[in-house]
């Protein structure tokens, strides 16, 4: 039986029970609390009366964002003024029932508003507190402003893709903030662990996630060849390999893989040919080599290259768009999007990319209106009675 076959119609939630206050912004900390409601967590964006910034974020329909749907979908919204000391109290009165906190704001924020997680560890001691930053808590670059292009330029990661770049010397624009995601996703490792060890020692903890050091985890050649003196060697360049009508992305790491590249170009004798018979020797001459693979590539068609190397077992892949990509039906038999409704209507949302035979691993179905939880939360911890703060948007649909 198939793990997707077991899955279906699970409804175990491996996350449920848990309470999570998330005061975290834009992309790395949501990015990390919803993966948490994905497991059944409640968590409880705390969001000024405006609104967080994302929810302004193209794609919008009648105003809601689908981008803030995509990364806040699953979550109770709501709204505290923390410099007040109203707000302040509702946050110590709902942390002292959580078990996580996430927080993504600049070091030293939480501690000026009195929510740092020595204050918050006095009201819950088996609180989890996860702070997400640019440089780490501490340090002398830890209150440096931060956002992923910036980090991605200070780990060393756009250089050492520029270096990938025959003939380039000048670094790429950054679009897709790779380190807000990644970031994201260990923080959700680490809280993760944290809620195990807190069954062992029954005590939460600070967890410090910095996002530079998760982008130089992802230069791992990089990072080792830039503590010794000696050349490293080349390093294979996949690329685009070009086609009658377009490109391929054919990757080559083994030896049987290389075998059956040239087999499927024609060119046997390669295989022990000095300039290709090794690993090593494949590195030196690699331009050679995929000369003579884009040789064979230019004769056929996209589709055509694919076939031949399919039926080979060598790796390769069309350059496809993202709508092209979702169309892929091994997404839709992995059921890899979730319909989602907010005040605009109906989208998708991509459902996190493991499945479980235990536990149910899809987001919610709603996207909360700013603002909708607060009365009924504000009840909860008994603060009821008292002034309530403005939600600002009391007649908004996001």
């Amino acid at each position: 039986m198939q793990l997707a076959d077991k899955h279906e119609g699970t409804t175990t939630k491996a996350f449920a029970g848990l309470r999570v206050l998330d005061f975290s912004t834009t992309i790395a900390g949501p990015h990390c609390t919803r993966m948490l409601a994905d497991m059944g967590a409640e968590v409880i964006k705390i969001e000024t009366d405006g609104g967080e910034t994302m929810r302004t974020r193209p794609p919008l329909r009648k105003g809601c964002s689908t981008t803030f749907g995509q990364l806040n979908v699953g979550k109770k919204s709501v709204v505290l003024d923390l410099k007040s000391e109203d707000g302040k109290e509702a946050v110590r009165r709902l942390a002292a029932t959580s078990d996580v906190l996430v927080e993504n704001f600049r070091p030293g924020v939480m501690h000026r508003l009195r929510l740092d997680y020595d204050s918050m560890r006095q009201v819950n001691q088996k609180l989890i507190y996860c702070s997400i930053s640019g440089y780490g808590q501490t340090g002398p670059s830890a209150e440096l402003p931060a956002y992923a292009p910036v980090i991605h330029a200070a780990s060393g990661y756009d250089l050492a893709h520029l270096a990938y770049q025959p003939g380039r010397n000048r670094p790429d624009y950054c679009g897709i903030y790779h380190a807000d995601v990644v970031t994201g996703t260990y923080g959700f490792g680490a809280i993760a662990s944290a809620l195990y060890q807190r069954t062992v020692t029954g005590l939460g903890q600070h967890i410090d996630v910095s996002m530079l050091e998760t982008m130089l985890s992802l230069t791992l050649t990089e990072l080792q060849s830039s503590q010794f003196a000696v050349k490293p060697p080349p390093r294979p360049m996949f690329g685009p390999t070009e086609t009658e009508n377009g490109y391929v992305m054919i990757t080559i790491a083994s030896e049987k893989t290389f075998q059956g590249l040239m087999g499927v170009i024609g060119r046997l004798a390669w295989i022990s040919d000095p300039r290709f018979s090794t690993y090593a020797a494949r590195r030196e001459n690699w331009a050679d080599m995929m000369d003579g693979v884009e040789a064979w590539s230019r004769q056929l068609t996209t589709d055509a290259c694919l076939a031949a190397l399919g039926a080979a077992g060598v790796p390769a892949s069309a350059y496809r768009t993202v709508s092209e990509a979702l169309a892929d039906p091994q997404l839709a038999h992995r059921q890899a999007l979730s319909e989602v409704r907010d005040g605009g209507g109906s989208f998708q949302v991509l459902n996190l990319p493991f499945r479980m035979s235990g536990a149910d691993t899809t987001p919610a179905k709603t996207m909360a209106v700013l603002g909708e939880h607060t009365d009924a939360l504000r009840d909860e911890i008994g603060l009821a009675d008292e002034a309530p703060i403005p939600s600002g948007k009391t007649a908004a649909t996001c």
